[in-house]
């Protein structure tokens, strides 16, 4: 019996079971979820405007027209690139399930990508940063807790935004971090135990306003921070410290990280606590200090 088939269904049916897939079988993180839920989305929409509504009438070179598309939109390289990927990773489990007879995406390339360095903050540019928020508002001491703890964990903004109040140890000073079935345990220092027993005690009941809420850092609505709402208060403190350089929520890992290896850390200490899976991606930081 034949197992490969074609099935008559449209892809917004298949895409959500290749989410489901990677939510319940995969156990991907939710960042890697929203991330392929949304550029498959996107596909399926220009594909549409092409006629195509099923996975299996997809082909190699109606795939090579989606990606010259994006490059006339401008999109970046990286931006592309985690596309292609996306792309990739559904129509294998098209394949892999029987659905389609051949996998049209099997030969795309992916764009090369240009590596440029990371934004590293001196050790002195850090300080002035940390410095800034050092009112008695809720907010100011709940942002000076969230960028204390971003620096002294190295954890990236979605596990910072993440977090709820069981992943953290006041006592022994470590937070817990999972990413998929994955998880990691990364202490603290003093500082950073300091501003969050701070916030826990006299700012995170005012945010909250009387609700419940298991998310460690909310905003002023008392409702989980957001990626975008963050990445305005690391702007706007790197601003009022009058840093010169293109400060994103990263920066602080990549700073944590670049400082723990002038140090003298060991290498695959740091890569353990970033949660990076290839030591490759780890000793760039090496290099930057080098050069």
């Amino acid at each position: 019996m034949e197992r490969l088939r074609d099935v008559g269904t449209d892809m917004g049916t298949e895409i959500q079971a290749f989410i489901d897939y990677l939510e319940h079988i995969k156990r991907a993180s939710k960042n890697t979820v929203i991330s392929y839920r949304r550029d498959l989305i996107q596909l399926a929409a220009y594909l549409e405007e092409q006629g195509i509504y099923e996975a299996s009438k997809v082909t190699k070179t109606s795939l090579n027209s989606y990606i010259l598309y994006l490059e006339r939109q401008g999109k970046a390289t990286t931006t592309i690139s985690r596309v292609l990927a996306s792309i990739k990773a559904f129509f294998h489990y098209e394949y892999g399930e029987g659905h389609i007879r051949r996998d049209p995406s099997e030969l795309l390339k992916t764009p090369k990508i240009e590596k440029r360095p990371p934004v590293i903050l001196t050790v002195k540019e850090v300080d002035a940063f940390l410095q800034q928020p050092s009112g008695d508002s809720p907010k100011e001491v709940r942002d000076k807790a969230m960028l204390e703890l971003l620096y002294a964990t190295g954890i990236r903004v979605s596990e910072l935004i993440g977090m709820k109040v069981t992943d953290v140890n006041l006592t022994v000073g470590f937070v817990t971090c999972r990413d998929g079935q994955k998880e990691r345990m990364i202490p603290f220092g003093k500082t950073a135990t300091q501003s969050l027993r701070r916030y826990m005690s006299e700012s995170r009941e005012k945010l909250l306003r009387g609700a419940e809420s298991e998310w460690l850092f909310t905003n002023c609505s008392g409702k989980p921070m957001s990626r975008q709402g963050f990445w305005k208060i690391v702007k706007y403190y790197g601003e009022k410290a009058e840093i010169h350089k293109d400060i994103t929520p990263h920066t602080l890992r990549h700073s944590f990280a670049a400082h723990l290896i002038s140090s003298g850390a060991d290498i695959q200490a740091v890569q353990t606590i970033l949660g990076h899976a290839d030591l490759a991606t780890t000793q760039m930081y090496m290099q930057y200090m080098r050069g």
